[in-house]
Formats: structure tokens, C-alpha cells, sequence
């Protein structure tokens, strides 16, 4: 909300008097009016004239970036995945009244648009919980100071990556690809011990390598153009169990 000084005959000459943020009262508008016209009245001293960009300015935005950096919210500290792109927990202005913390994606590409993400698109680029969990952890407990700033929406993406039955298949690959490089095991044994076995025409059995090479990450799912970082628990315990002879908690990623 602007409060605008004009002209009392021809509503022109517009003066910025204050930039009201979204979350605060209508009344303070009243008070700052009341408090401006006593001080041009006392100095005859006139706030600038109105300009374009004040309509698209965030209020108090450097002063919040500033408390954000003292409360450890916004440091130079960012992930970054194998592509470039960068993240970051930053103040996001929502459909709400009030900003959010939200992560954002800084592609490498500087002609990009940096855009909102999950915690589960930034936990899945890294192909890592920490530190992006530990990241948002600290961001939905930190006291935010005089800072309005809403959460609720980190707080709820990272509840729901830690309770996932989907979890990140990276150990598993790296566990499957060190018995593959040391010929302990070929990706058609690994399939069968998990019970996935094909046939061909003469009825020789081997073992279904593209469910396994998709499970592990390393072929892209049908309809899809990059693998996925993601199995379920159930999955990844019986490849480890069966295929692989290791206990799940070996190959689960942190």
C-alpha cells in the first residue's frame, strides 16, 4: 500500500510518503498521514516525487534481507547440484499476506528465472538429505526476530520427505556398480535373485536388467528422459537383501 501526498485541487504532484507492507494495518496509514502533515507543517519540508518503480518495490526488503543474514537464513552458503544450478532458502512473496521461506533454484544459465522448489527437488538434485534437510530444519526453528515471514510451507515439504517410503537410490547404485566393477555380480544375476526373470523364445532365463537399471537410477523411466534418484524402501530393501546380500541400512543415503 502506497500513501501518496497530492495536490488538494488538481490531485497532482504526488509525493511518496510512506510504502506500506502487506501485513500491516490500514491504520498505520492514517497515523503516518497524521504525523507527515505536522512535520511539513513545522519544516514545510515535502517527501520526493512519485516514481514507477515504487509500485513494484518490496518494502523493507533490504532491511529484511539484512535481519534474514543475521539470523543465519540467507548466507553465502548454497547447494549446488551436478548441472550448476544453485539453492537457496530466500523470502518469496506468496499469495499470502505475509513473504515465505521457500527454496529457490538458480539455474546456471544467468538468463534463466530463478524459480520456487520443494525440499524433496532439492534433496533429489543433490542426491543428499543433509544438507538441505539440516538447512531447512534450522530455517522452520530459527527465531525470525521482527521478521513476518510464514514457514509453514517448508515446514510441511520437509515432514514429508522425512516420512516418505521414497527415498534416494544413490547408495544403492554406488553398492550395485562396486560388485559390478569388481565381477562379483552382472546386472542379470543381481535381477534374477530379486526374482525378476524373462524368458526368450527358446525359454532361456535371465534376468530383467532395465527394472533394475531403472530402480538403481541409471536408465530413465518409461516416458521419462532422465532416470530417476528416487526407489521405494520396499524396493531398495529387496534389491540389497537378495540382489546385492547387504542390509538396507548399508545403502541408505543421509
Amino acid at each position: 500500500m502506497l500513501v501518496i501526498d497530492r495536490d488538494e485541487l488538481t490531485r497532482d504532484d504526488r509525493r511518496l510518503v510512506a510504502h506500506l507492507a502487506a501485513d500491516e494495518p490500514a491504520e498505520n496509514g492514517t497515523l503516518i498521514c497524521a504525523a507527515y502533515i505536522e512535520d511539513v507543517r513545522r519544516s514545510g519540508i515535502r517527501c520526493r516525487p512519485l516514481t514507477p518503480q515504487d509500485r513494484r518495490t518490496i518494502p523493507f526488503e533490504e532491511a529484511e534481507r539484512e535481519q534474514l543474514a543475521a539470523a543465519g537464513l540467507l548466507t553465502d552458503s548454497e547447494l549446488r547440484d551436478r548441472c550448476g544450478n544453485r539453492y537457496r532458502i530466500e523470502r518469496v512473496q506468496a499469495a499470502m499476506s505475509i513473504p515465505e521461506l521457500r527454496w529457490r533454484r538458480h539455474p546456471a544459465d544467468p538468463a534463466e528465472p530463478a524459480v520456487v522448489v520443494s525440499v524433496r527437488d532439492v534433496v533429489a538434485a543433490v542426491e543428499s538429505y543433509e544438507p538441505a534437510c539440516g538447512l531447512s530444519l534450522r530455517a522452520v526453528t530459527r527465531d525470525h526476530g521482527p521478521l513476518q515471514l510464514s514457514s509453514s510451507a517448508l515446514r510441511t515439504e520437509l515432514t514429508r520427505v522425512r516420512n516418505s517410503p521414497i527415498v534416494l537410490n544413490r547408495g544403492l547404485r554406488e553398492a550395485a556398480v562396486e560388485r559390478l566393477a569388481q565381477q562379483q555380480l552382472s546386472m542379470s544375476e543381481i535381477a534374477i535373485r530379486c526374482g525378476r526373470v524373462k524368458r526368450d523364445r527358446k525359454g532361456n532365463e535371465s534376468g530383467e536388467t532395465s527394472w533394475l537399471a531403472r530402480r538403481l537410477g541409471v536408465l530413465p523411466e518409461a516416458g521419462q528422459e532422465l532416470p530417476t534418484p528416487w526407489v521405494h524402501t520396499d524396493v531398495l530393501a529387496l534389491i540389497a537383501r537378495r540382489g546385492l546380500g547387504l542390509s538396507p541400512r548399508d545403502v541408505e543415503v543421509t
